[in-house]
């Protein structure tokens, strides 16, 4: 019990010293993990569109010859960056290309956030392209047959019909990507970013109370991603719509037998009819 006073009593005294630090961390965290997590989801987008255009041997040679070399690539960037740390990732991108092009574009602070948000996009881009041809592949392709069949080509299919579909059925692995994002933007630390794990390694260096701060950033990143699942549980529900739904009881465009109602006939022509009838002739 005295532990447990004494550990409320060191994270209380951190958090009254550095709480601006903290708050810092957890706001670079969330910017680079949304920001990141758009832009990986653009790029799984693209990536899972190019893996999934279809092609027949009756096509010119050229366009199955190109189709066969995107997909190539698309296949060899989703096994590199799903295939290796980001950690690794990130020291070869921040330090690779200076040296080998002995140019270095991350060059302070601003170049420091720019590697980051490369990294990260890039790594959530290669898992996002899987989902994205999962969520692709996942759709009925009697809905294609019946889009071709009313004329759509393609592009048409993909944007009206198969796109709106899939990426509905993707929403619980974007929601997961995000979610791990905000976890692995910790790796970041190594080429300088100060994010939420980076203030806690900063603040230890300083005072030494590694398990009170890391007590800290265990609620930080527990509150972040909880509220980040409550986010995205909201979003699933709204795209699902309401599941409340009224029966049409009729239908305006076709009318039912036996349900038809003669039009009201004028009372002058109905009095036509009656004469007409009692001197041995009937109207029809």
């Amino acid at each position: 019990m005295e532990r447990l006073i004494s550990l409320g009593s060191d994270i209380a005294r951190l958090w009254a010293a550095y709480a601006p630090s903290y708050l810092k961390g957890v706001s670079n965290t969330l910017i680079l993990a949304v920001a990141a997590t758009f832009i990986g989801c653009l790029i799984g987008l693209l990536c899972g569109i190019l893996n999934t255009i279809p092609y027949t041997p009756r096509d010119p040679l050229a366009k199955r010859l190109v189709l066969k070399l995107v997909r190539i690539v698309v296949r060899i960037y989703v096994e590199v960056f799903r295939g290796t740390p980001m950690v690794l990732q990130a020291v070869f991108i921040f330090y690779g290309i200076p040296y080998f092009t002995g140019v270095n574009p991350f060059k302070g602070n601003s170049g420091i956030w720019l590697c980051a948000l490369i990294v990260v996009s890039i790594n959530t881009g290669a898992y996002m392209a899987e989902s994205v041809r999962g969520g692709i592949i996942s759709i009925d392709p009697g809905q294609t047959e019946g889009a071709k069949a009313i004329g759509m080509n393609h592009v048409q299919t993909m944007t009206s019909v198969i796109l709106p579909q899939a990426i509905r059925n993707i929403i619980p692995q974007i929601g997961n990507n995000f979610i791990i994002n905000i976890k692995d933007t910790s790796v970041m630390f190594v080429i300088g970013f100060i994010e939420f794990f980076a203030t806690h390694r900063n603040i230890v260096g300083v005072n030494l109370m590694y398990f009170p701060s890391a007590t800290i950033e265990m609620i930080g990143y527990l509150c972040m991603t909880l509220v980040a699942s409550f986010l995205l549980r909201r979003l699933e529900k709204l795209m699902d719509g309401s599941d409340s739904y009224e029966l049409v009881r009729t239908d305006p465009l076709a009318t039912t037998a036996g349900t038809y109602n003669h039009p009201k006939q004028p009372e002058d022509l109905l009095e036509r009819n009656l004469e007409t009838k009692d001197g041995g002739m009937t109207h029809v």
